[in-house]
């Protein structure tokens, strides 16, 4: 079995490990194509409390940035599929918005309302569930999310930011109470920010994926169009550089998406991709703060955006970006729907 971050812990953190773990490590096959007969695939949620690292997770098992992260709670607010194909298996990831507690915060009902369905609808279609929580560590936030955990179907409990843990038999009486909270398949330590362990995961995981034919190509990353993901990526900016100042009720809408192919003749053109984005926010003086003092701040907003999209996309991006106020829109079902909450 490959060596796992907790191998080098004390006996009695190893005996409850391999009564959790009950390893099923494959060994990693390699890349060259697979005849479908002898396909895996599966659809694998990612959930957790918001701001555990869900997308950070998800980012690392791709290979590639496809959903956005900051350190905001609830930054992810759309089901994003990222895909990994690898040896025999095409694990197909789901991340879900962290489910939100809060219903009751004025203004945001109806948007919080929109995120747990998201959550609870991918819950109902998977194989297996990675139930992401910081290692050591199990709050009420984390309880609301264990609750809706599926009982018909293995849940592996999945411990990041383990590198922040110095002692690590000091994992021992959390891991017994996180047993008997709920009958997890697996227990899997990680920090997602290490390959080997993002590998390992896959390994893992790769057991319970369905023996089927892949749903997508081999090469594929994400089901999420290039326009999703430019709003995305001016989202995460946005979230960036304002921080705890910008209140969370702001949302990117694309108005205008154009890829013009390159020029004839020109073998060193590589087309370029016109955007025009709004950011829309709930009030007159949120407007102020995204924009900053002559337009600096919304002009860094567009240009680390424009930046990470040509990086992603290989081509050169024409990004323009104006901010708009709309009272109200977190509140409001049909203006949810308008800007592409489902």
């Amino acid at each position: 079995m490959p060596k796992s971050p907790a191998d080098d812990v004390n006996p009695s953190l190893d005996q409850m490990l391999s009564k959790l773990t009950m390893a099923r490590h494959g060994d990693a096959a390699g890349d060259a194509a697979v005849p479908a007969a002898q396909q895996r695939c599966g659809l694998i949620a990612i959930v957790g409390r918001p701001n555990v690292g869900k997308s950070t997770l998800l980012n690392a098992l791709v290979g590639q940035k496809v959903s956005i992260t900051s350190r905001k709670a609830q930054t992810t607010r759309h089901r994003i599929t990222g895909i990994c194909s690898h040896g025999d298996a095409q694990f197909v990831f789901v991340d879900t918005p962290g489910f939100q507690t809060r219903h009751t915060v004025r203004g945001t009902a109806a948007l919080n309302r929109n995120l747990n369905k998201t959550v609870q609808a991918t819950l109902s279609d998977v194989a297996v569930v990675l139930f992401l929580v910081e290692a050591g560590r199990f709050g009420p936030d984390d309880a609301q999310v264990l609750a809706l955990l599926p009982t018909d179907r293995p849940v592996l409990l999945v411990a990041n930011k383990l590198d922040l843990i110095h002692r690590r038999e000091d994992l021992f009486p959390w891991l017994q109470a996180m047993q008997e909270r709920h009958p997890f398949t697996q227990f899997v330590p990680l920090s997602a920010k290490k390959e080997d362990d993002t590998r390992r995961l896959l390994d893992i995981v790769r057991p319970y994926l369905p023996e089927q034919a892949w749903w997508y190509d081999a090469d594929a990353l994400t089901d999420r169009s290039d326009r999703f993901l430019a709003s995305e990526m001016v989202r995460e900016k946005l979230f960036r550089l304002t921080g705890d100042e910008l209140p969370y009720t702001s949302t990117v809408v694309i108005d205008q998406y154009t890829d013009e192919p390159p020029q004839p003749g020109n073998a060193k053109s590589t087309g370029m991709v016109r955007i025009a984005a709004t950011i829309i926010v709930e009030r007159e003086q949120h407007k102020g703060m995204v924009i900053g003092d002559k337009g600096e701040r919304l002009k860094r907003i567009g240009t680390e955006a424009r930046t990470e999209l040509e990086r992603l996309m290989g081509r050169k991006v024409f990004l323009e970006i104006w901010v708009k106020v709309r009272s109200g829109w977190a509140d409001d079902d049909a203006r949810l729907r308008t800007y592409g909450y489902e």
